[in-house]
């Protein structure tokens, strides 16, 4: 049955459409992979599947306009970004990814940011004392 939906929703989507999609799944790949995050943990996140995040990342489903404000958050871009309006830094450096992860731990409940927090003193005192 899904190639079924696939075809219907192939043929509904112009060639623009279809270039359009397929690059934003890229961007949402790519963004996806440099905060370390699987195709299921994103699923979960957004609360669907795996297999429609897999397509999504293909370009064979359109993202629905409503989830790229979620999306932008969650991996801590511009909507402008995130669509493809904003020329992308050729190569993010570890300052743009930390920033992110920064952001994704302020999104978690406050008894995970407490122990990543404590984490990373213990680290930073580790890293003074040597």
């Amino acid at each position: 049955m899904p190639s079924i939906t696939y075809s219907l929703l192939d043929e509904q989507m112009t060639q623009d459409d279809k270039v359009f999609f397929k690059q934003l799944g890229k961007r949402v790949a790519g963004l996806r992979k440099e905060l370390g995050l699987t195709q299921i943990q994103l699923a979960e996140q957004l609360g669907i599947s795996q297999q429609l995040i897999a397509a999504y990342e293909a370009g064979a489903r359109k993202i629905p306009a409503s989830m790229l404000p979620t999306l932008a958050k969650l991996f801590a871009v511009s909507l402008e970004e995130l669509v493809g309006m904003e020329k992308q830094p050729a190569k993010r450096g570890p300052a743009s990814i930390l920033q992110r992860q920064i952001e994704q731990i302020g999104q978690m409940p406050r008894a995970k940011q407490k122990f990543i927090t404590e984490m990373l003193e213990a680290l930073i005192r580790q890293q003074k004392a040597s």
